[in-house]
């Protein structure tokens, strides 16, 4: 028969315990302590590199894109306050809040004609003919970064997935999975038919039509129906570049 630890051994076990359990603290604490000083050298050495191409990253777009994704790899965000080292250093909190005020000013301007939703690539071109003077060029990940700012002030900006298009929505309307289905369905040829929809998407017509009518009513929707088919058609701005091409001409 095996015999039982005494209370010697007990106690011999729980001090093992106890020295592996320390042992195991003190290697933690060494490894944070060194996380902590190699994270120290990295912003350190991000903050040299700053210095050093500063103005590559206010022109260039690609290089300003690049930058962003070594701040996220160390935990450092250049723009979380308009105040800092890095605003200072770089402007670049300056660049966003104007680019955000931009942003702003081109989806109030062209909510009238796609309901408060733009697609990312047409804000784009209207900021870009907006800038033209200005040598500091703007990119879809200059945009993403700025609206990301503007949901701090409670505006309801907000970028959406949307088939294969990302698209911007300023206003607080809400779609449900049938209206995202629709927009997905009209990014081919920018509209879409009554009986298209309940073809493609196997719906009842009652279905189709309760979806366009809503989109009809949030300004997200333009019927056009003189066409010699007879067949109405729904046009979504926010996805057609017939209109993103005229927009853009405003």
């Amino acid at each position: 028969m095996r015999r039982r630890p005494g209370i010697g051994g007990l106690q011999k076990a729980a001090a093992a315990r106890d020295q592996y359990r320390l042992l195991g603290e003190n290697v933690a604490k060494l490894r944070t302590d060194m996380m902590k000083e190699q994270l120290a050298t990295f912003k350190s050495q991000l903050e040299e590199f700053a210095r050093k191409h500063k103005n590559d990253i206010r022109k260039n777009p690609a290089f300003r894109a690049q930058f962003h994704e070594m701040c996220a790899k160390i935990g450092v965000d250049p723009l979380a306050s308009n105040k800092g080292f890095w605003a200072e250093l770089l402007g670049i909190g300056d660049f966003y809040y104007e680019l955000g005020v931009q942003i702003i000013e081109v989806c109030m301007l062209t909510r009238s004609h796609n309901g408060g939703l733009i697609s990312l690539q047409e804000l784009c071109n209207h900021l870009r003919q907006r800038r033209k003077k200005d040598r500091e060029a703007v990119t879809e990940d200059d945009c993403l970064r700025a609206i990301s700012k503007l949901k701090v002030l409670g505006s309801g900006f907000e970028v959406i997935t949307i088939g294969k298009k990302k698209l911007v929505r300023s206003v607080p309307t809400e779609l449900n999975k049938d209206h995202n289905q629709i927009l997905e369905l009209a990014q081919g040829q920018g509209f879409v038919t009554v009986e298209e929809v309940q073809r493609r998407l196997s719906w009842t017509s009652g279905r189709v039509t309760d979806a366009l009518e809503t989109l009809l009513e949030e300004g997200l929707a333009m019927i056009d129906n003189g066409h010699k088919d007879g067949k109405c058609r729904y046009w979504f701005p926010c996805v057609s570049s017939v209109y993103s091409s005229i927009g853009s001409e405003t």
